[in-house]
């Protein structure tokens, strides 16, 4: 038969023996720590000798006058060095809910008990949850007031609260990792400091860098800082240049230097030459990733340079034509590609007639053209006309967040 109940029930309720003499009064419940229905194997009891930890498989409860009583037929002791705590570890805690992607907080913990033993079922996390805590629950809904009872189950939660005896609960993140790089980085930008440290060294490093990409510009300096040296330098070479170059532009120069001499020695290079532009030059919003073709090359030949390649769908937004000294001297869109005959050459379908901006240019002149011309990318080049790079309008709207600027 299975018995559901709250652990706020019975923290504190006195703990009996076989002849219903009192041993203690239970201070908290321990789990298996696993992310499935942890099972309760630990019952940790204030005595008259100190704090104890007995096994649980030896406690049975009833419900007498509508308080839970607790029995222990047998005082064995069970070791707890590996036991996750209800109430030190879950009770209060900030938790992620995977599925609302959104951090809450627990105000409560629902049990039940089977033939097997005890399980943790969910996670209360609302108003009735803290109002059962401070007893005034029951009295408050005798008068005909309501609260809407916001249970979680547990297999919806990820815990990342770590201990002072270094238990880091459902270390697993698979269920984090699926979540898009915006809710994950607003999830940890909301979680205390610690939590969200936990939770952003655990990912991959190409999963940390799409995170580090969606957050503000102080929390990627933090997270970044707050990284080995290594690890950091990993994350970062995963990242577009230019987005490396402007969390790299809010740091001391020591550590830049620090972590630009731990990256590989084309993606450092990259980073360095963006970061040599000031900070309203053109070249400082540019991204060097971009595809190009040359003008002798046929459709068929880019298409097959393009499944090499394998780009983002933002460097595909405008697509690059330069000569055999790499000069830009014409754009296209992917729709001119898929359209045009597999034989055509590059040179007879591309737009002589581009806008492109200098790397030096300012970059309320790049603002004013995309604009003006409704561009959804702008080549970039030096004053020969080499083609550097390129900006897409997700960087034209960031800019106009970031420093308010406005289209004039």
């Amino acid at each position: 038969m299975k018995n559901n109940f709250y652990l706020s029930r019975i923290l504190g309720n006195k703990v009996y023996s076989s002849e219903m003499k009192v041993i203690g009064r239970l201070k908290d419940l321990g789990v298996v720590n696993e992310l499935k229905s942890p099972h309760v194997t630990t019952a940790k009891v204030k005595t008259n000798t100190g704090i104890k930890d007995y096994d649980f498989k030896n406690f049975s409860m009833s419900k007498q006058k509508g308080q839970y009583i607790l029995v222990c037929s047998k005082l064995e002791e069970n070791p707890s060095s590996n036991t996750l705590f209800l109430k030190k570890h879950i009770l209060d805690q900030q938790i992620i809910d995977v599925n609302g992607r959104k951090v809450v907080r627990v105000n409560d913990v629902s049990l039940a008990t089977l033939e097997s033993g005890a399980y943790v079922v969910a996670v209360d996390i609302g108003m009735e949850g803290i109002l059962r805590r401070i007893g005034i629950s029951k009295p408050l809904t005798k008068l005909g007031l309501k609260f809407s009872n916001k249970l979680m189950l547990w297999k919806d939660v990820q815990a990342v609260v770590a201990s002072n005896e270094n238990i880091v609960l459902l270390k697993t993140y698979d269920s984090l990792s699926i979540l898009h790089p915006s809710d994950l980085a607003d999830i940890i930008e909301d979680l205390d400091a610690k939590s969200g440290f936990t939770i952003f060294s655990s990912l991959d490093n190409a999963k940390a860098a799409d995170v580090l990409e969606q957050m503000e510009a102080d929390a990627q300096v933090s997270f970044i800082e707050s990284l080995s040296s290594d690890k950091a330098a990993d994350v970062l070479e995963e990242m577009p240049a230019d987005e490396a170059a402007d969390i790299l532009d809010g740091m001391n120069k020591e550590k830049v230097e620090e972590l630009l001499n731990s990256m590989e020695k084309e993606a450092s290079d990259e980073i360095r030459e963006l970061l040599e532009y000031g900070p309203d030059a053109v070249g400082s919003l540019m991204s060097t990733d971009f595809v190009s073709f040359k003008d002798n090359d046929t459709i068929n030949e880019a298409i097959q340079i393009l499944r090499k390649l394998k780009p983002e769908e933002d460097e595909m937004l405008r697509l690059y034509v330069v000569d055999k000294n790499d000069k830009l001297i014409g754009a296209l869109s992917l729709r001119d590609i898929i359209i045009s005959e597999p034989t055509s050459k590059i040179d007879d379908i591309m737009n002589k007639k581009f806008k492109s901006m200098f790397d030096t240019d300012n970059i309320n002149d790049l603002i004013k053209n995309i604009s003006k011309y409704n561009l959804v990318a702008i080549p970039v080049t030096d004053h020969e006309m080499h083609l550097l790079g390129s900006v897409i309008i997700n960087d034209i709207i960031y800019e106009l967040l970031k420093n308010k600027r406005k289209f004039v």
